[in-house]
């Protein structure tokens, strides 16, 4: 008996099964009323907001672990400005012997200037004070006599609260006190662990780059490489740029100081060199200080002369140094770096300028590298490589 094959055509007239078709699902009713484009807004503020969450809780993160934050960023610091040092270095020297010259170097660079900057203020404190005193007295007797015409009462009285706030407060300051030696202690641990982490990234900051990219699935790493290598090379060229620019205005400032005869320029040479390093409001304060010093010791039209030099080299480092020196490394509108220090002021003061801009240039960078608008290349070069 021949079993039918089943594999045999079906008659043409034969009616198979039919098939069931699905029915068309009805429009989702996005809400009668609603223009398309306050819907298209209120789908990116919704998103924004996700994002600004987020935000927000890595700078809580960030800021729970301050200490931890900063070492590690004084250690890339340090690891872009000694990098080509100890590239250079590392031609003619074994690599770990390289990083060894130039932390070393570095540290007693360092620690000389500190130490010429504690004798000079030391030699120059106590006739700075005498000189201050009657800078503070001329200025009295030329509002009360001047065109002012203060009243003397209104002295008397400033003098009188400032010493009841001073007695009043006197527990408030030594407690202050006290815990500024806390905070020397923890600064010195964060120096500590920022030169132990420095260590190993100019040694092996590569190696470890690549051990970085290892973890990570394997069609996430040319964008991490793409993005990473962007974000490094943008923050050791502003860091870069920076110090050239800072050194350049300490260096006209001492100059201006000296000829000028203002005490303790040396000091406020080194004052304004690491203002500079917070943009647009930094310098202006260390030159205003300058000018404090200045109308101390040698009278208002010195004063003034200081004073002048503000808009001097303001106009220097904004027209020439800038463009020169940073323009390669960061492409940032001069609004956007006033908002970014304001707000980095805002959020962790002194410490939150300083980070506010090359924060906001690597995300920048980043951003513009996976658009396609940077010019990094996917993979670089590994004899010169980009990473720390």
């Amino acid at each position: 008996m021949t079993r039918p094959d089943r594999r045999a055509p079906k008659p043409r007239g034969a009616a198979g099964p039919a098939r069931r078709v699905p029915a068309p699902k009805p429009p989702r009713d996005r809400g009668p009323g609603v223009p398309p484009g306050l819907r298209r807004t209120s789908e990116y503020a919704w998103r924004l907001l996700v994002i600004a969450g987020a935000a927000y809780l890595v700078l809580i993160v960030l800021g729970r672990f301050h200490l931890i934050t900063l070492a590690f960023f004084l250690a890339l610091v340090v690891t872009s400005v000694l990098r080509p040092v100890v590239d250079l270095l590392a031609r003619k020297l074994p690599r770990a012997l390289a990083v060894l010259f130039s932390l070393v170097g570095a540290l007693l660079l360092v620690a000389g200037l500190l130490a010429l900057v504690g004798n000079t203020v030391a030699g120059e404190a106590p006739s700075l004070g005498r000189e201050f005193q009657g800078g503070v007295d001329q200025l009295e007797r030329l509002a009360k006599n001047g065109p002012f015409h203060v009243n003397a009462q209104a002295f008397d009285d400033l003098r009188g609260k400032i010493t009841t706030f001073i007695s009043e407060h006197r527990s408030t300051l030594i407690s202050t006190a006290v815990s500024g030696a806390g905070r020397v202690i923890e600064l010195a641990t964060g120096a500590a662990l920022s030169l132990f982490v420095s260590v190993f990234l100019l040694h092996s900051g590569d190696r470890i780059w690549r051990w970085l990219e290892g973890q990570l699935p394997l069609r996430a790493r040319s964008r991490w490489d793409l993005a990473g290598r962007a974000a490094w090379r943008t923050f050791a060229g502003y860091t870069r740029g920076i110090v050239i620019v800072a050194a350049s205005n300490a260096v006209l400032v001492g100059i201006a100081l000296f000829l000028l005869g203002v005490p303790l320029a040396l000091p406020l040479t080194l004052l304004e060199f690491f203002a500079s390093f917070v943009p647009l409001v930094g310098s202006p304060i260390a030159m205003a200080v300058a000018s404090v010093v200045a109308l101390a010791a040698k009278g208002p039209v010195i004063a003034i002369i200081v004073l002048l030099l503000i808009v001097v080299i303001g106009q220097i480092e904004g027209h020439v140094l800038h463009p020169l020196v940073m323009s390669w490394a960061v492409s940032l509108h001069p609004i956007v770096v006033a908002v970014s220090v304001l707000v980095g002021s805002i959020a962790a003061g002194v410490i939150g300028a300083v980070v506010a801009v090359p924060a906001v240039s690597v995300i920048w960078s980043v951003i513009s590298a996976l658009r396609g608008a940077g010019t990094v290349p996917l993979q670089p070069e590994r004899d010169e490589p980009d990473s720390p």
